[in-house]
């Protein structure tokens, strides 16, 4: 690199920048709080997605102390739809350290910004940089590709050193007094001009001592070591629909505490013990279009990639897939958390990516059975006098969870529990699902079409961690992406 060359890069996308700049929400003003929302927000996130986002949430959360008193259920409902919500924690859990540490005011010093919750050697520079005008290098993916063309640099940005190379050479090419708008454009250039596939060079405003450009190498530039792609995974859902009280609900579950969508909302589901079966399939969502309908209740349209590999594989026909799959989700979910549900057919299927899985999420109709912790219930005598009542040595009045309709299972391929003990195998944050009772009274009774109970002695009590929702609660309640689109399509088909 020649001192020319530099000067030139940092005189000329200084200036470019401050012609071409774009309005965006978070440039209005320099409060440091605004800028550091924007800034996580931003991360694996397109900034045409991210503005309405934005805006909903600095109206919600208008100052770093409104965000650090908000329950974390509104925060994260705020962010629904944006992902990664370790974010949104992580934004949280800093709100409260700055009104703990610095009496709500966010700090100008780098130790003490970096020591903040979530925030890393980006974000702390960006914080600095821009709303305190700190000469701090701000160095993201955007500012790795435009440096490495640039200068043609050759050295991998997927390895720690090299970042911290290209961290050193940013700060270098700061020009004095000015770091809050020269970071800034260079984050502009990476985004709308020296794009990752296609750099529009004819229009940057450094192509004339651009090194990379000049070796031909734009479009091989920079060098990063390609990431071990995410297993693919499919998951089997529960769509299980309430009837008698709970009519026009749907059944969803808390997940757990800590982990991957800690805290979040979801319909019940489990691991296809089958696996993904290979390569992962063309991105799909919401409901299949015409036979998916009660002709699909046992079978398959043709659309599952996932599941189409595996059955070639194995030499299945895929009736006996979606069969195998309801049989799975009915066993797993009993075992896992002690709900006892009816796969009735198969509703739709959709995908999702996280960074390092991507979930094939297959859905079934279900009806609801019962929590098999009352299964025992099944096997003791009614009271002559009050039928439904069960006298000591049963379960309690109003205990047990009931079929809110009478439930069956059909012998077959797709019979769920028939000849099978149902193991205890609880999961974190879940209740622990004790086995049936005996092993057979309550599957015989389901197996042969027998209500369980009537509507009138079904019981407020679920599984810990589960409820009923209406449409009306998606307004309080945070789901997964995944999960919103399933919802809103099941109940955008039903009003």
């Amino acid at each position: 690199m020649t001192t020319e060359a530099a000067g030139y890069f940092s005189r000329e996308l200084l200036g470019w920048y401050l012609e071409n700049k774009r309005d965006l929400p978070w440039r209005q003003n320099r409060d440091p709080y605004r800028i550091w929302v924007s800034e996580v927000m931003l991360q694996q996130t397109r900034v045409d997605t991210v503005i309405p986002y934005y805006e909903r949430f600095m109206n919600k959360f208008p100052t770093v102390a409104a965000l650090a008193a908000a329950p974390e259920d509104e925060v994260l409902k705020c962010w629904e739809g944006l992902g990664y919500y370790s974010r949104a924690r992580n934004l949280q859990a800093g709100a409260r350290e700055v009104v703990e540490r610095h009496g709500g005011i966010i700090p100008g010093d780098k130790q003490a910004v970096s020591a903040l919750r979530g925030i890393g050697p980006y974000t702390a520079g960006a914080v600095l940089s821009i709303a305190f005008n700190e000469p701090e290098p701000a160095v993201d993916g955007n500012v790795m590709r435009v440096l490495s063309r640039y200068f043609c640099l050759e050295d991998d940005i997927a390895k720690p050193s090299t970042r911290a190379g290209l961290e050193r050479l940013a700060a270098s090419l700061i020009p004095e007094g000015a770091a809050c708008d020269f970071n800034q454009a260079l984050m502009e250039l990476g985004a709308l001009v020296c794009t990752p596939k296609s750099p529009g060079c004819l229009t940057c405003p450094v192509v004339a001592h651009c090194e990379g450009r000049a070796a031909g190498r734009e479009h091989e530039l920079p060098v990063k070591t390609k990431a071990k792609p995410p297993r693919p995974e499919t998951r089997l859902a529960a769509l299980v629909a309430g009837s008698g009280a709970y009519a026009g609900c749907v059944l969803v579950r808390q997940r757990a505490d800590s982990g991957l969508l800690a805290r979040m909302w979801e319909l019940p589901h489990v691991a296809d013990p089958q696996g993904a079966g290979g390569e992962a399939a063309p991105k799909r969502r919401g409901r299949r279009a015409a036979s998916a309908g009660a002709g699909a209740a046992a079978g398959w349209d043709g659309g599952d990639a996932f599941a189409a590999a595996a059955a070639e594989r194995a030499g299945e026909p895929p009736q006996r897939i979606r069969a195998a799959q309801m049989d799975a989700l009915c066993r797993q979910l009993a075992a896992e958390d002690g709900l006892l549900v009816r796969p009735t057919g198969w509703w739709g299927e959709t995908e999702h990516t996280f960074s390092h899985i991507v979930w094939s999420v297959q859905v079934f109709e279900a009806e609801f059975g019962f929590v098999l912790e009352q299964a025992a219930a099944l096997d003791a005598p009614e009271s002559p006098a009050a039928p439904g009542i069960y006298p000591a040595g049963g379960a309690p009045v109003g205990a047990m969870l009931a079929a809110e309709a009478p439930v069956g299972y059909q012998a077959g391929d797709s019979g769920a529990l028939r000849g099978h003990d149902l193991a205890d195998t609880s999961r974190p944050g879940h209740s622990p699902s004790p086995t049936l009772t005996d092993g057979t009274a309550a599957r015989d009774r389901m197996d042969a079409g027998i209500p369980l109970a009537s509507d009138n002695a079904v019981a407020q009590r679920l599984p810990r961690g589960y409820r009923w929702i209406g449409p009306e609660h998606m307004r309080e309640l945070a789901f997964p992406n995944v999960f919103l689109r399933i919802l809103r399509d099941y109940w955008d088909g039903r009003y």
